[in-house]
């Protein structure tokens, strides 16, 4: 092609620094491991903490002035109440694409039937004759979930969030989802129809930070000099994924409320060996880091050789999909890169010290290999399992922890939703059995009026 002086040349997308860590020839502790494997900069949560802190005080302290503001500044929208209309919900599924409807459908089916399945039972355990203990699951009163916008439009968070809950059995659900400035200050309309296709009527245009904190303390009510909009309850638990702020104001209001777990920026790790598909792989860590700018993708492999054919199908598929400029500066963050390891076992250290929210498992014995790690969000085995599978239609829960928290807590379940009330039942004669037992312990902790609490039972007259 022949340039003429007004003609311009594309620019060329800069190489990507998808860079290697190699802990080959080391034989590491597992603190030297998680220092060693990529993750984002240390104090981006302590920068995000303080400006939470704010939003929750601002939240608490005036009400639905605060998120007014906070709509305003954040997602450009002048609001006065958040409540989302019921006629809005209902326009917006009238209006889904069928397609759309029907894989929303499918994803439904199966991920009641994975929800119903794991649910806990009752149990009854006989200590003796006359001595019985349960352990009873008990659904909590409310919850409120939580729906990401911002990038992307998420309406299989509303499913993640909305059947486990169902299938707990709780009664009051509510949720949230940031208000779209092009869709006159309410949620995206498909985060809209998901809600009313699962029956959710109580629906707030509410984003971040300022969503969580509403959750957790309520809204008290506003009169009609003020706007006239019906107060917020507090509810029992929040769930639900979202950026730095949102896991930052779940953990914050953790001991307000249960949450399920600080589901942040999402993340892939890549377990693999010389058996692996480069252009599998390097599709899968893209996948990941289309969500986000701060997209954590990691390959953790003892081949030099996949590393290399990875790094440039990486090239390759970047700079053919649509959000490339998003993928190169996930891919190229200081949270992403390769992990270079002596062997498959050292592999699966470097897995553990991650503790990755996905786990993609691509070796020989692929399922031998994922019945050994301890720590992950949730792990995909063998080259037809991707992440994908799981964000939509596997039937697994995509609300997953992140940032290393995998290594002590669980993606969103059933029973994020339920509390396991003990129940002590035993007659007197089952106390009488083990009265002196009580009495003995009692006295060791010098708590004496515990074993007279027992003994009063059994005095004359009693």
């Amino acid at each position: 092609m022949t340039l003429t002086p007004d003609s311009t040349v594309p620019p060329v997308p800069a190489a990507l620094n998808f860079r290697t860590v190699d802990v080959r020839g080391r034989h590491l502790s597992l603190a030297e491991l998680r220092a060693a494997v990529p993750r984002a900069q240390a104090g981006t949560m302590a920068d995000a903490e303080g400006k939470v802190q704010d939003i929750i005080s601002a939240v608490r302290s005036r009400g639905f002035a605060a998120l007014s503001e906070l709509a305003l500044a954040f997602d450009g929208v002048e609001q006065t109440n958040p409540r989302v209309p019921a006629e809005a919900l209902h326009a917006a599924l009238a209006d889904l694409d069928p397609a759309v409807r029907a894989a929303l459908e499918e994803s439904i089916r199966r991920a009641r039937r994975f929800a119903d399945g794991h649910r806990p039972a009752n149990v009854d355990v006989e200590m003796g004759d006359g001595a019985v203990v349960s352990q009873n699951w008990v659904p909590v009163a409310r919850v409120g979930l939580y729906v990401p916008g911002g990038l992307a439009v998420y309406p299989s968070s509303v499913v993640m969030n909305v059947v486990p809950a169902l299938a707990a059995g709780v009664e009051s659900i509510a949720l949230a989802s940031p208000p779209q400035k092009d869709f006159d200050g309410l949620p995206h309309p498909t985060i809209l129809a998901a809600a009313c296709l699962l029956g959710i009527d109580e629906v707030y245009a509410i984003g971040g930070a300022q969503a969580i904190a509403a959750f957790a303390y309520g809204i008290p009510a506003r009169g009609a000099d003020l706007g006239d909009a019906a107060g917020i309850d507090p509810v029992d638990v929040v769930t639900g994924p979202g950026n730095i702020f949102v896991a930052t104001a779940k953990r914050l209001v953790k001991g307000v409320v249960g949450i399920d777990s600080e589901a942040g920026t999402t993340e892939i790790a890549i377990l693999a060996d010389a058996t692996a598909q480069p252009a599998f792989v390097a599709a899968d860590l893209i996948s990941q880091a289309e969500h986000d700018p701060k997209a954590a993708s990691v390959l953790i492999t003892d081949s030099e050789t996949l590393a290399a054919a990875v790094r440039i199908e990486l090239d390759r598929q970047a700079a053919a999909t649509k959000h490339s400029a998003r993928v190169r500066e996930a891919l190229s963050g200081p949270q992403s890169g390769v992990v270079l390891v002596n062997d498959i076992d050292q592999g699966i250290a470097a897995c553990d010290a991650y503790a990755a929210e996905h786990l993609e498992i691509m070796t020989a014995d692929a399922p031998r290999v994922a019945a050994r790690i301890r720590n992950a969000g949730a792990i995909f085995v063998g080259d037809y399992s991707p992440v994908s599978l799981g964000d939509y239609c596997a039937g697994s829960n995509h609300v997953l922890p992140t940032s290393g928290t995998a290594a002590f807590s669980s993606g969103l379940n059933v029973t994020t939703f339920l509390r396991a009330i003990q129940v002590v039942n035993y007659t007197r004669s089952a106390l009488e059995q083990v009265s002196g037992h009580i009495v003995s312990l009692s006295g060791a902790e010098d708590l004496p009026a515990h074993g007279d609490a027992v003994t009063a039972r059994f005095a004359a007259g009693a």
